[in-house]
């Protein structure tokens, strides 16, 4: 049957629309109900699992609001029930969403103005490098304000071993994939190089443990670095983000001063990508 002209200019309302219209709520009861149902999403991802008294204390709301909430949220797969429990968790319906926003998620696009940001903090060059073949590519570099080089290191292969974008590359790599990558020739490009598998193994581990890494003067004398771990929705290394400066401004008491904004700003793109911490699930 065809819609007649008229009818096909009528917008589809939602079903929350409809309810809302239903009970003459107006657009502003409209927008709360939407926040209250955002608010669900974020207690269950926070808690894992809730009941219907739990999550109307949460949000201040009667019980019987919270059960239409939920119930709304179920109907669209958004969240389902635990039967055994009678309590409520996230549903496989937002894994099809989220699917749909990691897929288009850029990672120059998204970590720019972030970068952008933490170079204005540290004073600093700020990079951002992925795992490619075997070595970091650099794939975004913001100048800092006191940078008196004017090298560019877009598109440019770094030796894993000898950068800190690189240690961290490696240190939250898989140990299989790890081994696989340390078993080449470490050259040495300066006097500072770690050329022992045994040492910078347990650089690794200690850059693992601490959520960063540095490098002072072992690329290139007179140049020092901190990098930071990105990691993507499912937990795995994604890319990593450094700052760099020479050797006589970031010493070894000012990396200690950069590492925080440094693990901010990745757990930040982190975020953008889907990454939820497990002290956050």
């Amino acid at each position: 049957m065809r819609l007649s002209q008229a009818a096909r200019q009528v917008p589809i309302r939602s079903k929350a629309y409809s309810f809302a219209m239903r009970n003459n709520a107006g657009p502003g009861a409209l927008v709360q109900s939407v926040d209250r149902a955002v608010s669900v999403l974020e207690l269950l991802a926070r808690r894992k699992e809730a009941g219907v008294t739990e999550i109307a204390a949460e949000l201040g709301v009667h019980k019987s609001t919270a059960f239409r909430l939920v119930g709304v949220l179920e109907n669209r797969g958004l969240v389902e029930q635990v039967t055994s429990r009678g309590k409520y968790r996230l549903g496989f319906g937002l894994v099809r969403l989220a699917g749909a926003t990691v897929a288009q998620f850029d990672l120059v696009r998204e970590s720019r103005s972030i970068c952008e940001r933490l170079t204005e903090e540290t004073g600093e060059t700020v990079n951002l490098a992925v795992l490619d073949e075997g070595y970091a590519i650099n794939i975004l570099q913001v100048r800092g304000s006191s940078a008196i080089s004017s090298y560019n290191w877009i598109g440019q292969r770094t030796p894993l071993h000898a950068t800190s974008s690189g240690k961290v590359l490696l240190a939250f790599q898989r140990p299989e994939t790890r081994e696989a990558l340390l078993n080449r020739k470490l050259a040495a490009y300066t006097p500072s190089t770690i050329t022992d598998r045994e040492l910078l193994s347990r650089t690794l581990d200690a850059a693992r443990e601490l959520g960063w890494a540095c490098t002072e003067e072992e690329l290139e004398i007179g140049l020092n670095a901190v990098a930071a771990p990105i990691f993507a929705q499912d937990g795995s290394i994604l890319a990593a983000v450094s700052a760099s400066g020479p050797s006589y401004r970031l010493t070894s008491d000012h990396i200690a001063q950069v590492v925080e904004p440094i693990r901010a700003a990745a757990a930040e793109i982190s975020a953008r990508g889907g990454y939820l911490p497990a002290g956050m699930g």
